[in-house]
Parts: structure tokens; C-alpha cells; sequence
């Protein structure tokens, strides 16, 4: 690991992150690190993440291989009311010229466009409005789409030269920047005066960044310019175990961390299989509720699973990985090879390290060639996906290990979950939490009630829930 880290040139970010982590624990500010640096071995070791990847089966190249253009991405979690120390420590640190967040620019959809230009071309509202209202309220709809779909919005379009004009004119300012905001977590910190690299705006008032400045280049173009980014996300989960723990003290005596409150506990799985989770981390909507109720965890493994089978194309397996849990399912696997990758799912494909893994073993990818046919795979280009299917076979079938065939079928597979599946490194570290807050409510409800409704914006409501 140290060596890909090292030859990708990402050796300062990994330093700056760490000595970000060290200054949280040096204020006693409690941090989580999200998504697929949990699979990284050298973050584990050196106290950037705290979840061992080898125990938990995490793989280091869905986070970073050589295959890899952009930077690698170390999400942290503070809590919400301490966030701002950590960013004032790094301008401390690293200069106050060297360090700035990052703009976000706001931009005209369909509908907004619509009512821009009503009001600039002094339409009367009425006909503003009717037209705006027939457009869906899909996310990212956009205007074209919608003359095809919407009969009576397309029948407007050709037979009313006046609404016409609104329309073709709003076309025109769809996707246009309309306002300036600042990146809710973004911050980027640079090794000269970022005026050097990048335009800068002093935010505008009432903006809640701390008085830096704000970059004026979206984040995608950050990187072009060689500047590297930050992610401080605020999670008020951390606030809320925060206050429970300091109050079990006071209570009890009793002193919990991150690090020693429990992931494995029988009475925590007990509340998980009740649908006991108001206030329990991640798991709180009735869909989750509900499967949780089915399931009836019994292991940090099945919670894990939880939360990345409740997606968009594999919630369709779940039924089948409850029954094969309980034992009124067989468990099958196309091939016995599959068994050492599939066995901690119950033969159910669900994570897409399970994916590398399968290429990896079965067609001899190297992990960078795995990774990047999820990543190929996942972005449904069909002449793509033709060629990479054909590459698939072709080395599963040299390999030897598997039959053609066999082969196949499995791609269909990939290709399913490429574009569904869940990062297992991502889904591990947040099962930690939902683990974790599921202890403190069931063993000490009072003190953990007591944190969400003084943490919480409108924790007084949930009172008679809980």
C-alpha cells in the first residue's frame, strides 16, 4: 500500500489527513472516516480509520490503485458543533492564505428557468405559472424531455407563439449558474498562497464558513489544477453519542469512546430485530425498519449487509438473503470457486468488492483491472460493455478455473451489481455507528434519549416515539 500511495503521488495528502485526525484526538473531538479509505491498511495502521480491513475482508484497491487519475478521498465525520474547530486548526497550521473552502454554484433547472424568464419578459404570472407546473418534478428534468413526455406542455409549445417565446428563451439559461454558495464540507488546502492558483471571494453575509475566503472553482476543476481537497462533513450522530457518553459517566461511572463502545452486543441486535431504531444511526425509515424486523441481526456482518442490500437493484435480493439466512433457502453458488467470495453473503453478490474479487480470482485480473471494470461496467456504455464482457470470458476461460459459460453468466451478474452494488468498506464503517448507537439506546435509554432531544433540531417532537 505504502508503495502505490507513494508512487501516485499522494504520500503529503495522507500526512495532511492523518495530522488532521491527530488534532482531533489532541482536542478530545470525536471523527469517523466514511467510505472506501476504510479498505486502506496504511489508514488503519497509522489511526486515520478504525475499523481492521483484514477482519472485516475490505479491499485496498477500491480505494486506490494505479488504474486511478483522480486524487483518493477520505470523507471525515466530526461532530456537527466542532467541525469549525478542526477547519480553524488547519488554517492555523497551514497558513490562512493556503487554506479556503470551496464554492458551489446553484444553477437554473426547468422550472426555474421558466420563471426567470416570465419575470424578466414581464409575462404575466398566471401563464408563468401554468407553464412551470406541467413540467414533472423529476430530478434533473429537463425542458426537451418534457415537450416529449407532457401532451398538453408540447401542444402549448406548437400552438402558442407567446408561450413558445418563454419556453425557447428559458432552453437557452437551462443549466446556467444562477447564484454562489459554499461547499457544505469542502476545503482545500494548498502549499503556497491560493491566490496563486485559484480566484478567491470573500463569502457573502450570513454564509457560515468562519469568514475564509471561498475558492471560485467548482471541486472537478480544483483537481485539474493540481489543488487538493478536504472533506470536513459535520454528522450530528457524533454529537448525539458524544453527550449520551459524557452523561453515562456522570451517571454511572462508565467511560465510552469510539473505540470501546460495542459492535457485537446481544441486547443492541435484540432492539435492531424489534425495529426499535428511532434515533439509531442510519436505519431510522420504515423500509430499513421493516427489514431489520425480517432479518433479526445477529452479527456486525448482518448489519453490514442491511444497509447495502437496501439500494436500488439489490433490495430485490433481500428476500432471498433473509431466507437463506435463516436456513428455509439453500445456499447455492454457480461454482465452487465462488464460495471464498460469496460465503459471508450467503452466495448473494452484494458488495462491489465482491466483484473485484471475483475478477481478480477467476480472470486473473490484477485489483487495478478489477476496479477499473466495476467503474467500466458500472457506466453502461453497451459497446463497452460488449468489449468488456468478451475480455471477461476470454481470461476466466484461460484461467481455467471456470467454464465458459459459467463465465457468462457471471458477467450478467457484474453487470447487474456494477451499477447497484455498495462500496462494503463505506457500508462497514457506517454499520460501526448504527451498531453502536444501537447499544447506547439499548442499554442506557434514558441518557441516550436525553442527548437526541437536546442535540437534535425538533428532538422534542420525537419524544413520544421513543
Amino acid at each position: 500500500e505504502l508503495g502505490v500511495i507513494h508512487k501516485m503521488g499522494c504520500d503529503t495528502y495522507f500526512l495532511i489527513v492523518w495530522d488532521l485526525t491527530r488534532a482531533a484526538r489532541e482536542r478530545d473531538i470525536w471523527f469517523n472516516v466514511r467510505g472506501s479509505a476504510a479498505g486502506s491498511m496504511a489508514a488503519y495502521c497509522s489511526g486515520i480509520t478504525n475499523l481492521d480491513p483484514i477482519k472485516e475482508r475490505l479491499i485496498f484497491e477500491r480505494f486506490l490503485n494505479p488504474g486511478r487519475i483522480t486524487m483518493p478521498d477520505i470523507d471525515l465525520d466530526f461532530p456537527d458543533d466542532r467541525r469549525q474547530e478542526l477547519i480553524e486548526y488547519t488554517v492555523q497550521k497551514y497558513g490562512k492564505d493556503n487554506v479556503a473552502q470551496i464554492v458551489t454554484f446553484g444553477t437554473l433547472g426547468a422550472k426555474a428557468a421558466i420563471r426567470d424568464v416570465g419575470r424578466a419578459l414581464d409575462y404575466p404570472l398566471t401563464e408563468t405559472d401554468r407553464v412551470a407546473k406541467l413540467i414533472p418534478t423529476t430530478p434533473n428534468v429537463k425542458l426537451d424531455d418534457s415537450l416529449e413526455k407532457v401532451a398538453e406542455l408540447k401542444e402549448l409549445y406548437e400552438t402558442n407563439d407567446y408561450l413558445r417565446k418563454l419556453i425557447d428563451n428559458a432552453k437557452t439559461l437551462e443549466g446556467v449558474a444562477r447564484n454562489a454558495g459554499t461547499h457544505a464540507a469542502g476545503v482545500v488546502v494548498a502549499d503556497r498562497p491560493l491566490t496563486e492558483y485559484a480566484p478567491l471571494h470573500r463569502p457573502t453575509k450570513g454564509e457560515n464558513t468562519g469568514g475564509f475566503p471561498v475558492v471560485e472553482f467548482e471541486m472537478n476543476w480544483l483537481e485539474r489544477v493540481g489543488l487538493l481537497k478536504m472533506d470536513y462533513l459535520g454528522l450530528a450522530t457524533l454529537s448525539i453519542m458524544r453527550r449520551a457518553c459524557d452523561m453515562i459517566y456522570a451517571r454511572h461511572g462508565v467511560k465510552f469512546d469510539l473505540s470501546n463502545i460495542p459492535t457485537d452486543d446481544p441486547k443492541a441486535f435484540e432492539l435492531l430485530s424489534r425495529g426499535d431504531v428511532t434515533g439509531v444511526f442510519q436505519v431510522e425509515g420504515a423500509g430499513l425498519r421493516k427489514v431489520l424486523q425480517q432479518l433479526r441481526p445477529t452479527k456486525f456482518d448482518h448489519v453490514v449487509a442491511t444497509i447495502s442490500l437496501y439500494r436500488p437493484g439489490p433490495i430485490e435480493k433481500i428476500p432471498s438473503y433473509i431466507a437463506r439466512l435463516h436456513g428455509k433457502e439453500k445456499v447455492t453458488y454457480d461454482h465452487p470457486s465462488l464460495i471464498p467470495i460469496l460465503d459471508e453473503t450467503f452466495g448473494v453478490m452484494v458488495y462491489q468488492e465482491q466483484i473485484i474479487q471475483m475478477a481478480m480470482n477467476l480472470a486473473g485480473y490484477t485489483a487495478s483491472e478489477a476496479d477499473l471494470l466495476r467503474k467500466a461496467v458500472g457506466k453502461k456504455d453497451k459497446e463497452k460493455l460488449l468489449k468488456e464482457r468478451g475480455h471477461f470470458v476470454d481470461r476466466a476461460e484461460k484461467q481455467g478455473i471456470i467454464p465458459r459459460e459459467i463465465a457468462d453468466k457471471l458477467f450478467n451478474d457484474v453487470e447487474f451489481f456494477a451499477r447497484y452494488g455498495f462500496n462494503k468498506a463505506h457500508a462497514a464503517d457506517y454499520a460501526v455507528l448504527t451498531c453502536q448507537t444501537a447499544y447506547l439506546k439499548a442499554h442506557y435509554a434514558i441518557e441516550y434519549t436525553a442527548a437526541l432531544l437536546t442535540t437534535e433540531t425538533g428532538g422534542l417532537e420525537k419524544i413520544g416515539q421513543l
